[in-house]
């Protein structure tokens, strides 16, 4: 321990930890590097230095049964000796930095540069400057204020500069500090149950101190370093701190360790914590990582390093399927593939950047030219040295009404109204119960195609209760009263259930008046338990007679044994085991059964036969869940081999068979419909027997009788997606999934490959986005996998929250419906944005463009564009990205991947107001000074004063854009405008600000805004035009689309686009997951032809005019999507009515003995 003393040196001047000694028998670096140790190194340490783990209890001052009495004092003591269990988050990026990035903008830099220049000629007085002989423009009307004037245009653009660095800026401030707060807020709701003064009590994670003895159990994110003092079956996946696969099995004598961010896979045990906050493993891998360097996106701060080094190195050493797991660690909220939105934002901000720039270039060649040409070559003026300043000056005009060109060409706007809308959906998703961790989940779902959800507590309340029951060779279709049942076998049915269940569920009284009991811990136990307060019988007896730490073993529950069993010592040294399970399950080891009188008696395969057909289907079939309880004797001596699993759960007398029914939640039929209406395929993915599951899926509305889909039990689905030698194939799920719709008797890994599937299959026109809902450890791999994972707030252990996307703060199916509206809701946002801020830019360019040509100086100056530029960029982000999401929005298709950005109906939107726009200031341009009867603003000289002919183009266009921000409001053709505008009074504020803001600018502007004040007449022909611009929105709306072939879209992703060139280079796993079975090389030659495909498709698209093909292509995918579902013919189909109506119609497999059931 060499290295330690450093560091222990360091922490004993830090604190004075001379007193502590006295106060605990052991200090903070003594546990601290015993926590260091693994496996028998550390039992080994203990026994040489405390004896064992209850000396250690007896050091720290506390009982492993009664816990820490809890006083205030006491633990206070204990963080300021061992600290505080809570980890230092990063400091967050100061003001002043953002500010910084802000300023890495291309245009902005561009801007700046223009503007120093600019600045810095207008200072500079050339001698030459009185030769009248110099240039030609020179001879307008000059005014003594033109040499102080000359700076205000620099100025004002390094003015609007800083305005956007600051707005964008302030968005990245406060985006941080909202998440910062949920952060917080979630780490105050994260609670880990201890034991205090014998109370079993649930504390936040940051209030456990050292000494404390923490309840773990299973699918539990241990929130601290600690040593196992008793409990069964506890096995941890250490992965995230070892980046070992292999879980380990915790023991007292073996492997005590217990180390905080690991998850606990199976069992439950107890552990006195020895180690918290900094000092706990995790925390001391985050101070190495300096608080966890950028990882601060991610939720929860424990269990952060995993994606740290350890992920990176295994990477390309895990096999293709196992490595899928942590392919897709959400490092940093970016995902591999950007969300749909932001492909399509990223290529129209692309092919917009690119038209500008070719505008602006021709627009400063076309200045300069003109200018020389006219100068030396008509008027042949000789090049005077004296001169070559005014020439320098007239050049640098020009070069800034390039510049003026190109950035009223870029959307600055567009990043700005992204994070505006998804912000603003963020904040109003938390009130419909959605929690969103990485702000593109959002936008993702409105793209959802696809919902793969879990039955128990999401379809279904979670609130289970047994309400039928088979015992005594009787099938109660209600529970039976108490006298009927044979006393014998009440004994044996209450001490099955009340003994061989965790102690930690139980049933307590109600909280209000005439509300049903609670169910704390596990549903289905409870449901047991309250079958036997049903049959006026008590559990707490039993267990008070029989303690938890009197049990001899304990088979806990598994994904893989889907059962759950418990070993006691009988008063006379003999052995019983209760057991309880999936009832096809338990009763495949079942060879006798309790009779009417309460005697045993033979239990043959064909009887068991016959139960299952009159007993288990017609439960399951009422969509009740069916768990069989059981018993085994065993003689004292010779004493059994418990680890043999298979002969101990072998030869079980079976005492009843219970059906559990979980109602499925009220809403949940309505939320289905309103996605099957909106496109998106609901699919059930359950651990449950068939029958029930097709019971529930029908009361759901997931599967109507009649139809032709698929119900499928995980045996039968892998069976049918396997080849020969047992590999997954992509065809063959593609042959199963368009149909599935039910999936029972799924492991988790069924789920994984599922969704994998989906994804992955190329079958239909659109790339499935599928969303998943998972509350279970065992449901984290197919939580990542998903475009968006679900994960549940309540029930929901913290390794599936650590994994998701979203989390679903009432465990309900309806609050999907709710994110999948707000992501829709996004996506309008930004459409009618870009639908607004397109038209501004159109016009600008072309009005700045020709102008320019023409008269030699653009009719918008520099300084009125950029506060075009901001107002309508900043002001209308905000206004139309705050619009709330309607029930509309569900009526309609997901618009998928293909779907451009900007339809057809918004670009005859965009180009028919830029013709009514155009039109209008041209006139003005031209002969506005004879309308109105004033001095014409064409070719004035450099520095002339404002002219009131230019001030009304102004402001006529700046009225036009604020009377079709409203028209922007529609994008769907739709004729009223103003439907829901006060629903949104943020909208409503703005164009009143803005339009107040225009009155002082034009009147008191003067100068710098290059305006001089308008009469009222004046203002009124302004405003007159303006309204102008919703009569022409519904001429436009007249004219139909479908006649409008020649437009183009913009911002479309192919298939081929989905991955960026450098991100292609960056991780050859993410390609595309059926090249990553071949190996690298093959990989690169796949690469190869993928560019040269795309290519060939480019110049073809070329050849045969890309826009009428985009419109039948679209067309065409529509069709060829129904042909597909017609065409999927697949080997069972099994129609519902029949199946219902005969349970022999079933699949061969689906009728054999379908995998077992769980209970939790």
């Amino acid at each position: 321990m060499g290295d330690m003393t450093n560091s222990d040196f360091y922490s004993k001047n830090q604190r004075n930890e001379s007193s502590h000694g006295g106060e605990f028998g052991c200090t903070m670096e003594e546990l601290r590097s015993l926590m260091e140790l693994r496996g028998t190194e550390a039992v080994v340490k203990i026994k040489e230095t405390y004896g064992d783990t209850e000396a250690i209890c007896r050091h720290l001052k506390t009982s492993p049964v009664e816990g820490l009495p809890g006083t205030a004092p006491d633990l206070e003591k204990r963080k300021q000796i061992f600290g505080q269990n809570f980890i230092p988050p990063k400091k967050p990026k100061t003001f002043l930095q953002l500010v910084w990035e802000a300023l890495q903008d291309v245009t902005l830099i561009i801007l700046e540069i223009a503007a120093i220049i600019s600045l810095g000629l207008s200072f500079y007085h050339p001698p030459g400057e009185s030769n009248e002989g110099c240039a030609t423009a020179q001879g307008g009307a000059e005014d003594e204020g033109e040499a102080e004037a000359g700076w205000i245009e620099g100025a004002a653009i390094l003015l609007s500069v800083i305005c956007v660095v600051l707005v964008t800026a302030f968005n990245d401030w406060s985006k941080e500090k909202q998440f910062r707060g949920l952060q917080s807020r979630i780490e105050q709701e994260q609670k880990f149950t201890v034991v205090r003064a014998g109370q079993v009590v649930q504390i936040p994670v940051a209030e456990i101190v050292v000494g404390d003895i923490a309840q773990v159990k299973y699918g539990d994110l241990l929130p601290a370093d600690g040593l196992f003092i008793q409990g069964n079956d506890l096995k941890i996946d250490e992965s995230s701190l070892t980046g070992e696969s292999d879980q380990v099995r915790k023991s007292v004598d073996k492997d005590p360790m217990l180390l905080s961010g690991t998850h606990v896979m199976e069992g439950s045990g107890r552990m006195v914590v020895t180690a918290v906050g900094v000092n706990s493993q995790t925390g001391i891998i985050f101070t190495l990582l300096g608080a966890g360097g950028e990882e601060e996106e991610k939720k929860d701060k424990k269990a952060k390093q995993q994606d740290g080094a350890a992920a990176m190195e295994m990477q390309p050493l895990k096999s293709a399927e196992g490595g899928d797991a942590d392919d897709k660690k959400k490092a940093n909220m970016h995902k591999k593939e950007k969300s749909v939105l932001q492909g399509k934002l990223t290529k129209l901000a692309v092919q917009i950047g690119k038209a500008g720039l070719v505008m602006s270039a021709i627009t400063v060649i076309i200045l300069v030219l003109y200018f020389t040409v006219d100068t030396f070559v008509v008027n042949k003026k000789p090049w005077l040295p004296e001169c070559t300043p005014v020439y320098v000056q007239y050049f640098v005009k020009f070069f800034i009404i390039g510049v003026t060109v190109l950035v009223v060409a870029v959307p600055e706007g567009l990043p700005l109204a992204v994070t505006i809308s998804l912000a603003y959906s963020v904040k109003k998703m938390m009130k419909d119960n959605n929690l969103v961790r990485h702000l593109d989940a959002c936008e993702t779902m409105g793209n959802a195609t696809a919902i793969c959800s879990d039955k128990t507590g999401t379809l279904t309340t979670n609130r289970m209760t047994v309400v039928q029951v088979y015992v005594g060779d009787v099938h109660y279709k209600e529970i039976p009263d108490p006298s009927s049942i044979n006393a014998k076998t009440m004994e044996l049915l209450v001490n099955a259930i009340a003994i061989n269940s965790a102690y930690t569920t139980k049933i307590l009284s109600p909280e209000k008046e005439g509300a049903l009991p609670r169910q704390v811990g596990n549903k289905t136990e409870c449901g047991l338990l309250g079958f036997v307060l049903d049959l006026k019988q008590d559990y707490e007896p039993v267990r008070s007679q029989m303690p938890e730490e009197k049990l001899y073993k304990v088979y806990t529950f598994n994904s893989v044994r889907k059962s759950m069993s418990t070993v006691i010592k009988m008063p006379d040294e003999s052995f019983r085991m209760y057991s309880k399970g999936a009832s096809e399950i338990v009763l495949k080891k079942c060879c006798k059964v309790l009779t009417g009188a309460g005697e045993p008696r033979v239990f043959r395969p064909r009887d068991r036969d016959e139960m299952v057909k009159k007993v288990i289907e017609p439960m399951a079939c009422d969509g009740l869940r069916t768990i069989c309880v059981a018993y085994r004797d065993f003689p004292s001596s010779p004493e059994p081999d418990w680890d043999n699993e298979n002969d101990i759960l072998s030869d079980l007398t079976c005492i009843c068979v219970v059906g559990i029914e979980d109602p499925v939640r009220p809403e949940v039929p309505e939320a289905i419909r309103k996605c099957q209406r909106a496109g998106i395929t609901v699919r059930m993915v359950t651990g449950d027997n068939i029958n029930t599951a097709r019971a529930i899926a029908i009361k759901c509305g997931i599967i109507h009788p009649g139809e032709d889909f698929l119900c499928l039990e995980g045996k039968e689905f892998n069976r049918r997606i396997r080849n020969e030698k047992g590999e997954i194939e992509q065809e063959r799920i593609d042959k199963i999934w368009p149909k599935l719709r039910v999936l029972a008797r799924s492991s988790p890994t069924d789920k994984h490959t599922l969704v994998k599937g989906i994804i992955d299959s190329t079958h239909t026109e659109q790339r499935q986005v599928v969303a998943v809902t998972g509350d279970g450890t065992n449901d984290g791999p197919a939580l990542k996998k998903a475009d968006v994972g679900f994960a549940m707030g309540i029930a929901g252990t913290d390794v599936a929250k650590e994994a998701s996307d979203i989390i679903l703060t009432d465990d309900n199916f309806s609050s999907i419906v709710k994110a999948v509206m707000w992501g829709r809701n996004v996506y309008d946002s930004i459409s009618k944005f870009l639908q607004f801020q397109l038209t501004v830019n159109v016009v600008a360019v072309i009005v700045a463009f020709t102008g320019a040509c023409i008269t030699q100086d653009s009719p918008l100056k520099a300084v009125q564009m950029l506060w075009v530029n901001l107002i309508m960029d900043t002001f209308a982000s905000l206004a139309l990205a705050t619009e709330p999401p309607t029930e509309t929005l569900l009526l309609r298709k997901p618009y998928g991947r293909n779907k451009p950005l900007i339809s057809r109906t918004m670009m005859k939107n965009i180009l028919g107001h830029a013709v009514y726009q155009l039109t209008l200031i041209f006139t003005l341009l031209f002969v506005g000074e004879k309308m109105f009867q004033i001095d014409s603003g064409r070719n004035a000289p450099l520095h002339s004063p404002p002219s009131e002919h230019y001030t009304i183009i102004f402001n006529t266009f700046v009225m036009m854009q604020l009377f079709n921000e409203i028209n922007a409001r529609k994008i769907h053709g739709e004729r009223n405008v103003f439907d829901g505008i006060f629903r949104n009074p943020i909208f409503c504020t703005i164009v009143l600000g803005t339009f107040a803001i225009q009155i002082v600018i034009v009147q008191f502007g003067g100068k710098p805004f290059s305006c001089s004040p308008l009469q009222l007449d004046q203002w009124m022909w302004c405003i007159f035009i303006g309204l102008g611009e919703l009569v022409w929105g519904q001429v436009i709306a007249t004219i139909p689309t479908s006649r409008l072939k020649f437009l183009k879209e913009a911002g479309r992703l192919t298939q081929k686009e989905e991955i960026p060139e450098e991100e292609l280079n960056e991780d050859v796993e993410e390609i595309d997951h059926a090249e990553r079975e071949l190996r690298r090389g093959q990989i690169l030659w796949f690469r190869g032809l993928n560019r040269i495909q795309t290519q060939i498709e480019v110049v073809n698209t070329f050849k045969s005019g890309a826009s009428f093909q985009g419109a039948l292509r679209r067309q065409s995918s529509v069709t060829s999507q129904s042909q597909d579902v017609a065409n999927l013919s697949s080997p069972s189909r099994v129609s519902l009515s029949n199946a219902l109506s005969s349970p022999t119609s079933l699949p061969p497999a689906a009728a054999g003995h379908p995998r077992g059931e769980g209970v939790p």
